[in-house]
């Protein structure tokens, strides 16, 4: 959809433009002046910060957010009236005044809850009264009321809670040792010592006795810390989540000392030391397997720990991946498949929820191998494991749209992606999930309003690069569409949920916050922090474009740069960008994450290129099926989509397809390989930024979801590594790696060049940055790196 008319509250933070005679200045001299590589590649400062978090205040007459400050790192705070106003930086003394984001709420929503830098504190929010409820160096979060009014909170894998008037208190002491009153195991000569030795065994029994009486006592008295629960010295505490009445706590642990791989060593030569030094770095996929989990149920009061199985868990006992298992002589699964307790691969989402009277906790389990993902759920009472919905996929589970939690009123809701899609559903009373919401789009980000009935998402139901903010009742009904922004990022809404904050982008609008009155009305919006100079430039729109597939994936998304009125008869050299991270989407109406390569595509259009960037298969946005068409593939589904977006420009765009050229980094380098490799003469020259070249050189828990493990799917790897079909190299490659990159090591590079060698391969080259790691932060590189890029398509495509 298209943008709505915005009440412009607020023309550019004043923080960081001169007055506005000389904005006006700025625009005029620099309105027509063409981008150049050197201001593109140069630091984003110039542009202007985008809005990063943000959050409302208090009472909902402020928004609260973070710029960061120019030429520096720091990140500084700023409030401005939702009414309209000039924004002001938050510093010094009123800095202990500010809210947070991700406030919890209490039952009557008459108190919210926050963490800010460590610390919890309580706003009431008829008063607006500020309580510090912790000062210490520990990192507090988590905040959770019960419905008594009882907070609980965690530091690290402790948990504490707090009362009005009652002050903090520990609400469990968990302790990965043995349990000193646990009897000792039984030994025939312990035993005739104590048989003989009337001494050694009046010692003991005087011993017992004080361990008993001071535990009848500490259970007696209500100033005492609460027992410690034992868990035994052979496991290690990874994650845990107390209910919010404080009295039972499940416990996550893994064994101690488990087999985690042989970690790399990552040399680094450019140092402050003058010496060579060695960073320690990820695994390789296959060496070995995340650990398994085990899920602990724990009584506070009395310490009592019992253990919860994952035996019913459906599914649990087949093995998926029997028939490779086979195939590669591996002896068949044994026993249950191992199980973890998270809901993404960086472990930053919550995987357990209490409901707010706690007597049931969701708990979302995947198996390591991630083709199974359960929620399941425990009530302290029964200490058993049900479980509520499975999700399966014979390809890998998404770490995206695993959200979960409760209702007020006790019912489960989740995103699955069942359907093909990611959608809402709600479980009422432990029967099946009942979907809200359906169709070929997704649903992401839910939060349940202040209503406790309905629940606001982001949805991109016009088409997948269009994101706004929906909403639909908790008992079902037509899904409304709240916003016309068609680039949201994500959003708040307001502690009384009468109005949202809506943080959106543009192509060229870094991110930037505007209120929306959910009832209906145009967007206000209150930032825009973007510098005269990047305003005033005229940039090349980009064409929102679909592509026909030849090859049975239907229309493949792209935006096409070119020129504003192409001259009759005039064939173009072609460019076409690879995004990155494979599961990403860049066609969309939002800020691209690649914004320094959109002012290149500008440049190359200034040049005379023109320029194709699709969202191939693997991309976000598009669904199951689309984001799954690689596995065991890699690099096959992508590059017939890229062949047919090299054809569809011929046909549709004045395109030269014989002086084309291709370019990306991470997945779009290993994307560029395949392209020059597997299709030589195709692309006359390509640039390979931190490119993958050997998929078993990187890590587990990608790259085993899409192509399994080496031992297990050797012919997935091999089908998948460039450096497999590097004796099909015949044309110009550019090759551009970080030195320091921990996440695409720099060893692939160096992999791939020594193949080339080997196969006397020419017309190609090694660029190395030593101070850059895979996301490149220093201008000079940046700008080093691209004016290769340019060189090398001004030489082989022109």
């Amino acid at each position: 959809m298209r943008m709505a008319p915005l009440t412009l509250a607020l023309c550019c933070s004043l923080a960081f433009l001169p007055a506005a005679a000389a904005q006006d200045a700025a625009a005029d001299a620099h309105a027509g002046t063409p981008i150049t590589l050197a201001q593109a590649m140069a630091d984003p400062d110039w542009i202007g910060p985008p809005v990063e978090q943000f959050w409302w205040s208090w009472d909902g007459a402020r928004a609260q957010y973070q710029l960061k400050r120019a030429g520096e790192s720091i990140r500084d705070t700023f409030e401005v009236p939702v009414a309209g106003g000039a924004p002001r930086k938050v510093d010094g003394a009123d800095r202990a005044q500010l809210d947070a984001t991700n406030p919890a709420f209490d039952a009557q929503r008459t108190r919210m809850a926050f963490a800010r830098n460590g610390d919890i504190f309580v706003r009431d929010l008829r008063s607006g009264a500020l309580t510090q409820v912790t000062r210490s160096e520990a990192a507090e979060s988590r905040p959770q009321w019960g419905l008594g009014g009882n907070l609980v909170f965690r530091a690290g894998n402790d948990w504490f809670q707090w009362r009005a008037g009652q002050g903090v208190s520990q609400a469990a002491v968990v302790k990965a040792e043995v349990d000193p009153a646990k009897p000792p195991k039984d030994d025939a000569l312990r035993d005739r010592q104590f048989e003989l030795i009337e001494t050694l065994r009046n010692e003991r029994d005087r011993r017992d006795a004080v361990r008993e009486q001071n535990e009848a006592w500490r259970k007696s008295d209500p100033t005492r810390a609460p027992a410690i629960a034992y868990l035994g010295d052979e496991v290690e505490v990874v994650d845990s989540a107390l209910s919010p009445d404080g009295r039972s706590l499940l416990v996550v642990t893994h064994k101690k000392d488990g087999k985690e791989g042989t970690a790399g060593k990552m040399p680094k030569y450019v140092t402050e030391s003058g010496y060579e030094e060695f960073e320690e770095v990820r695994t390789r996929v296959g060496h070995d397997a995340p650990l398994a989990h085990a899920l602990w149920l724990v009584d506070t009061s009395s310490g009592q720990v019992r253990g919860l199985a994952f035996n019913g868990l459906p599914g649990i006992g087949t093995d998926p991946l029997a028939d490779l298992r086979k195939a590669a002589g591996d002896e068949p699964l044994k026993g249950l498949r191992d199980v973890r307790v998270e809901t993404d691969a960086s472990g930053s989402a919550p995987a357990i929820h209490w409901s707010a009277d706690s007597r049931t906790a969701a708990v979302l389990l995947r198996a390591v191998d991630n083709k199974d993902r359960w929620i399941a759920t425990v009530s302290p009472g029964e200490a058993e494991l049900h479980t509520r919905h499975r999700l399966t996929d014979p390809a890998w589970i998404n770490w995206n749209f695993n959200d979960f939690g409760w209702t007020p009123d006790g019912a489960l809701w989740l995103l699955s992606e069942q359907s093909g899609y990611s959608h809402l559903y709600v479980s009422e009373g432990g029967r099946a999930p009942r979907a809200l919401t359906a169709g070929e789009w997704e649903v992401s980000s839910p939060v349940l309003g202040a209503d406790g009935r309905t629940f606001h998402f982001l949805c991109n139901r016009a088409w997948p690069g269009d994101y706004e903010v929906c909403a639909v009742d908790r008992d079902g009904g037509e899904v409304r569409e709240l916003t016309s922004l068609d680039g949201v990022e994500n959003f708040a809404l307001s502690p009384d949920g009468s109005r949202l904050l809506v943080r959106h982008s543009a192509s060229y609008l870094p991110p930037q916050l505007s209120v929306v009155d959910p009832a209906g009305g145009s967007a206000t919006q209150l930032t825009d922090t973007r510098s005269a100079e990047f305003k005033a430039r005229r940039w090349v729109q980009p064409e929102y474009v679909q592509v026909p597939s030849t090859h049975g994936a239907g229309m493949i998304r792209g935006k096409y740069y070119g020129p504003a009125n192409p001259e009759p008869g005039r064939r173009y050299p072609i460019v076409m960008f690879v995004h990155g991270a494979g599961y990403l989407q860049n066609v969309s109406e939002r800020y691209p994450n690649y914004f320094r390569e959109q002012m290149f595509h500008n440049l190359l259009v200034q040049d005379g290129y023109i320029v194709l960037d699709l969202d191939y298969r693997a991309s976000e946005g598009y669904g199951r099926d689309w984001r799954t068409a690689i596995y065991r593939q890699m690099g096959h589904p992508e590059l017939e989509d890229y062949l047919d977006g090299l054809a569809w420009l011929g046909r549709e765009k004045q395109g030269d397809t014989d002086r084309a050229g291709i370019y990306g980094g991470s997945y779009g380098g290993f994307l560029t390989f395949m392209a020059l490799f597997r299709e030589p003469g195709t692309f006359k020259a390509g640039a390979a930024l931190r490119p993958v070249t050997d998929w078993t050189q990187y890590n587990h828990e990608y790259t085993s979801n899409i192509l399994n493990t080496p031992a297990l799917d050797p012919q997935a790897h091999r089908k998948s590594s460039p450096i497999d079909y590097a004796e099909g190299l015949q044309d110009h490659l550019l090759i551009a790696h970080g030195m320091i990159d921990n996440n695409v090591f720099y060893k692939d590079s160096v992999m791939l060049a020594q193949r080339l060698i080997e196969l006397r391969k020419d017309k190609w080259e090694l660029a190395s940055y030593p101070l850059e790691r895979h996301g490149f932060v220093h201008s000079d590189s940046w700008y080093d790196e691209y004016r290769r890029i340019h060189e090398l398509f001004e030489e082989a495509l022109k």
